[in-house]
């Protein structure tokens, strides 16, 4: 078992730690978003969707390498910019209201998903 499994164990099995009902994450929560929220991340997702098949498409016509790279590039951007899009959201409404609740275990949980998401 990883660290960040061990960790996530310890936090399922200290009763004071609340899951957070707001949420999707790995002990089976979930994050009711509103329809714009859920249409605007849908959105960058299908264009990104699309950015991948372009990048198929160059490869399957032989591009030029640097030409796909600097594709391959905006396709990170994109992902980039929906995680920050994503973790906003997550910190505006989840971890705001564990810490309101009183559950600072939000706390190492987002400080264990910024690990994850610095690799």
């Amino acid at each position: 078992m990883s660290q960040s499994q061990e960790k996530t164990q310890d936090l399922r099995n200290d009763t004071e730690i609340r899951p957070c009902p707001h949420c999707a994450a790995e002990a089976g929560k979930t994050k009711k978003r509103t329809d714009d929220e859920k249409k605007k991340l849908m959105n960058r997702l299908k264009r990104i969707e699309g950015q991948v098949r372009g990048v198929q498409g160059m490869l399957e016509k032989d591009a030029y390498c640097p030409d796909i790279l600097v594709q391959v590039s905006a396709i990170n951007s994109a992902l980039n910019s929906f995680n920050k899009e994503l973790l906003a959201s997550h910190l505006h409404s989840c971890v705001v209201n564990d810490i309101r609740s009183g559950d600072e275990g939000a706390i190492d949980e987002l400080a264990a998903l910024l690990q994850k998401l610095m690799k």
